[in-house]
């Protein structure tokens, strides 16, 4: 799960450097549709990363749950609430 927290961590840094470059081009006083499609493409990435963190989730605690590999909060939860948890989350994230 380490080396997966590190993945993310580089692609959210990747991410930080694509928003800095939007606002440098705002400043720069870029053409409207460059700058919307550089958030375009900044959106997507973040739908990426956390479509890789929900992956993550689904299989560290929940097909992990009751593991060394479950994340401790997981651990503390009973199979049907990680379960409702997960339904949840996962609800939030297609709005």
């Amino acid at each position: 799960m380490t080396d997966e927290r590190g993945s993310l961590d580089r692609r959210l840094a990747r991410i930080e450097g694509q928003v800095r470059g939007v606002r440098r081009l705002l400043a720069e006083g870029a053409y409207c549709c460059d700058v919307l499609n550089q958030m375009n493409a900044v959106s997507a990435a973040l739908n990426q990363a956390k479509a890789s963190l929900a992956v993550s989730h689904i299989r560290n605690c929940v097909d992990g749950h009751e593991t060394e590999s479950a994340h401790p909060s997981a651990r503390e939860m009973s199979k049907e609430e990680v379960l409702d948890e997960l339904s949840e989350v996962l609800q939030r994230l297609v709005r």
